[in-house]
């Protein structure tokens, strides 16, 4: 298991040592079942690593546990759970009635909307050598692919006729479990595996509640800025979408009563939320737990689902990572989704989403109906690459790599752009939001075609704004895929292009 995949926040300002506040906390989550007999917690190096402590701070915690029996520990398997835990049962669930099911086509949109209007970077010549600032892609030359192999021929070994044959829609039970594992010790989350289905990508999952959840005269509330492909899915329900801004707190839930009545629309008909709580795209900012609360509190008064797409819920950098929306909906519908395309690769096209239990079949429904199954071997392929401990090893060798490019970035930037940049985001994702606050005359469009010409590639954040775009050039930058000299020479080069566009 990754050191990334265990919830522990250690609070340096307290009496109580940290070792202390760790055998706290592995006996916390023991104890309210995200952690179960059998659970692997990271290795000591590991986990020292991730909370920034001295390795010996993990070892004497762990010796403890052990000794009161919460942990144990075999050769050639590592740290456990104890097997000789009681098991903690699910929490009860609230009732709730049934969603109704409208398998319905999708209307057309407003072309003319510049909410619905399709935006992204042109097109551009790639030849080798490029420094491509794409976000949203992995470091996919890091992927092992050996390992990964070895996971397919495993699946295909152990396909029978029932296998190769049309799966459940719900997804494979053994990568249904082995989700609920990862976020029950990532995210705090206790995601039952029948109320977890896997996807088509995060995308689908979306695409399906749209059609599950709004009418004709609902309301989708989505975030100010947020991506143009999730605008066109909900710019294609039956539902009007309004936009409400987001600051460094996340979404102004104070503003969403009146956003939704300057659109001569009733809050009442609010049936969705659209939120990227641990990293909003494309700020990058994490909601503060004042937020959360607020949002939880007026979807549940409100009668509205929150839609929490965790889409980098892996690579945190902040030293305090906060649990999921889900994790604590204080009664209010939270449907959270997650993919792996960031993880591990895009072209995997998996995703999944935990639903509250009365949602369940309805999703099914639809899914159903639209795509039958999710590819059934790729599925038992990535169960077993995640059960074996690779996806884990994975994670924790990007996250290594991750923190270096991204701190190159940001020295790099700081280094040539100085006091006048800048950047949010930085605590977690694959990207950050930079804004060059010394050259506010400077165009967008200018300093993309002059980097373009030192075969830069970088992308303007100006079309994710809605109501208003950013005063000065703003760019959406990803660093995952590019080695850390390649960052060096491609901000250097971008540097020139601004200073050619600034001098004109």
């Amino acid at each position: 298991m990754s050191s990334s995949q265990l919830l522990v926040a250690l609070d340096r300002a307290s009496s109580v040592p940290l070792q202390q506040q760790l055998c706290d906390q592995i006996s916390g989550s023991v104890r309210t079942g995200r952690l179960r007999p059998g659970d692997p917690v990271p290795p000591s190096r590991e986990l020292a690593h991730q909370l920034r402590v001295s390795r010996t701070v993990v070892t004497r915690a762990y010796e403890l546990l052990r000794a009161n029996g919460v942990l144990t520990s075999r050769r050639g398997s590592g740290t456990r759970v104890s097997d000789v835990l009681v098991d903690t049962p699910p929490p009860a669930q609230r009732a709730a009635t049934r969603a109704h099911l409208w398998p319905e086509p999708p209307l057309p949109t407003d072309a003319g909307s510049p909410l619905w209007k399709p935006w992204e970077p042109a097109p551009m010549h790639r030849p080798d050598g490029t420094y491509d600032f794409r976000h949203g892609t992995p470091a996919l030359a890091s992927f092992p692919v050996t390992r990964w192999r070895q996971s397919l021929t495993e699946a295909v070994s152990r396909a029978d006729a029932v296998a190769l044959g049309y799966g459940p829609a719900e997804g494979s039970p053994s990568l249904r479990a082995q989700i609920s594992a990862l976020l029950r010790r990532s995210r705090a989350l206790d995601a039952p595996r029948e109320h977890t289905v896997v996807t088509s990508g995060a995308t689908q999952a979306m695409d399906i509640l749209v059609r599950l959840l709004v009418g004709p005269d609902d309301v989708v509330i989505i975030e100010d800025p947020s991506h143009t492909v999730l605008r066109q899915i909900f710019g294609y329900s039956r539902a009007a979408v309004v936009p409400v801004a987001v600051d460094e707190e996340g979404l102004r839930v104070d503003e969403i009563d009146s956003q939704v009545r300057a659109h001569g629309l009733d809050p009442a008909r609010v049936r969705l939320i659209y939120v990227t709580p641990s990293h909003q795209f494309p700020t990058g900012f994490i909601m503060s737990e004042r937020r959360r609360r607020a949002l939880l509190r007026w979807a549940r008064e409100h009668a509205a689902t929150v839609l929490e797409d965790d889409y980098h819920n892996e690579f945190t950098f902040a030293e305090e990572r906060l649990p999921s929306l889900a994790a604590d909906p204080q009664d209010a519908d939270v449907v959270y989704v997650g993919s792996f395309s960031k993880t591990l690769f895009p072209s995997l096209r998996i995703g999944y989403a935990v639903l509250p239990p009365h949602l369940v079949r309805p999703f099914l429904g639809v899914k159903w109906i639209t795509d039958r199954l999710t590819p059934t071997l790729t599925q038992e392929a990535l169960a077993e690459f995640i059960s074996s401990g690779a996806y884990a090893r994975h994670i924790g060798r990007m996250d290594r790599l991750y923190r270096q490019r991204r701190a190159r970035l940001l020295e790099a930037l700081y280094e040539h752009f100085g006091a006048g940049v800048r950047i949010s985001g930085t605590a977690a994702g694959l990207h950050v939001l930079v804004t060059l606050g010394g050259a506010p005359d400077a165009d967008e469009a200018a300093i993309v075609r002059a980097a373009a010409a030192r075969d830069v590639r970088i992308y303007p954040a100006s079309g994710y704004f809605v109501t208003r775009s950013p005063a000065e050039p703003t760019f959406l930058i990803g660093y995952a895929a590019l080695p850390t000299a390649r960052i060096t020479e491609g901000v250097a080069l971008l540097a020139a292009a601004v200073r050619e566009v600034t001098a004109r």
